[in-house]
């Protein structure tokens, strides 16, 4: 029996010193290997970083356009991330923006937090908004005057303050500065407080929509007159703009203050312009082509404000779980198949149903890629209207 566990125990050493040597020989061979770039701990910061190093003095003078960047970027991310599963999620989506608008993902610390993804706020002020620029803001609950809920699913949410935002940009030549970039809860784009100057040259502060690019210390200005730089978060009629150029926070009429293109990341390209006279026009008109695709007369006295909006990343948000959407003020929805005939035409039938047909509202209307718009007054204005979606047939 000794000897049999002694020829054992031989065999085995022999076997332990056989692995010994291959994870030795594995070691050596990783070791000869070249190294793979080490993670990218801030997409935004690596961008900024090749803008300014790898692209030479027009990166660091923002001479050269971000789409340049974006390309380079790109590929400079392919190699730093590899196939990592954070990284490539963290890499998901647009990159346009600056390092504060990088996605944030959570770890799977829990069952809601796996899969959470929301956009950074690192680089916003940690603070609280400028009370004289902020009022109390009542919850509502989809309910009218008469207390009855005319629009479904709303309701709770976590309190809000209410920041007034400047969305008419009118001066006859204002500059400001940018004091700090702030998070809004009632909108999804950023806000910027700037301190402008006034006719007595006294600062005054002011909320504005931020537009991608603009940072604390950053100038921009507002004017009526005309004569200002085409730079991201500047304000002037749409006569002073050239075509091409993308806009937001655009008035409809004159004075009344941006109405269209306000949404995080959202820009519309100002088309053409047709002078006052041409074409049987008093006034002279902008065709401005809208996030939806629709091309649309506006007034050129008009404001608007130049660039995109900030926070573009605001798309590819995930909220993880049902809590999340609760915690924005929306309440849970009923499927129609799930409720009685009496109630929605879905409803009803034996067992589990699929509706019997088309999907519709409760009052019948399809919900599917009919179009619902009855303004006749303002089809004029309408130059092209938004894309259906659907392909086209081959002839």
């Amino acid at each position: 029996g000794s000897w049999r566990h002694f020829g054992y125990a031989r065999m085995r050493g022999a076997a332990f010193a056989v692995v010994r040597s291959l994870a030795s020989a594995l070691g050596a061979a990783r070791g000869a290997l070249p190294r793979a770039p080490p993670p990218i701990g801030t997409l935004g910061a690596a961008r900024r970083t090749l803008a300014t190093s790898a692209l030479g003095h027009h990166g660091r003078n923002g001479t050269l356009p971000w789409t340049a960047v974006d390309d380079a970027f790109g590929r400079r991310v392919g190699a730093a991330v590899g196939a990592g599963r954070g990284a490539t999620r963290s890499a998901m989506g647009s990159t346009r923006g600056f390092a504060a608008e990088a996605l944030k993902v959570y770890k799977p610390t829990s069952p809601g937090q796996r899969g959470r993804i929301t956009t950074s706020r690192d680089h916003l002020w940690k603070g609280k908004p400028l009370k004289a620029l902020t009022v109390g803001l009542r919850k509502k609950g989809g309910r009218n005057n008469q207390g009855r809920i005319t629009v479904w699913h709303q309701g709770g949410g976590h309190k809000r303050l209410y920041r007034i935002i400047d969305m008419k940009r009118r001066a006859t030549t204002a500059a400001g500065t940018v004091r700090r970039i702030e998070y809004d809860p009632n909108r999804t784009t950023r806000i910027a407080l700037v301190d402008f100057l006034d006719d007595a040259k006294r600062t005054k502060p002011c909320y504005v929509l931020a537009a991608d690019g603009v940072k604390p210390g950053s100038t921009i200005v507002s004017s009526t007159d005309g004569g200002v730089d085409i730079r991201p978060g500047n304000a002037m009629p749409l006569r002073e703009i050239p075509p091409g150029t993308q806009i937001h926070n655009i008035e409809l009429r004159p004075g009344q203050g941006g109405v269209f293109v306000r949404a995080a990341g959202a820009s519309a390209t100002l088309v053409k312009k047709t002078l006052p006279g041409a074409g049987g026009s008093d006034d002279g008109y902008a065709t401005v082509r809208l996030p939806s695709g629709e091309q649309r007369l506006v007034l050129l006295s008009c404001m608007a404000t130049v660039g995109s909006l900030s926070n573009a990343q605001h798309a590819n948000r995930v909220l993880g779980k049902a809590g999340a959407v609760r915690w924005l003020g929306t309440r849970p929805t009923t499927r129609g198949v799930a409720m009685n005939p009496v109630d929605h035409p879905h409803g009803g039938g034996e067992g589990r149903t699929s509706g019997g047909r088309p999907s519709v509202t409760p009052w019948g209307v399809y919900t599917k890629g009919t179009r619902t718009r009855n303004n006749k007054r303002t089809d004029n204005m309408r130059v092209a209207r938004r894309p259906t979606g659907k392909k086209k047939k081959k002839k």
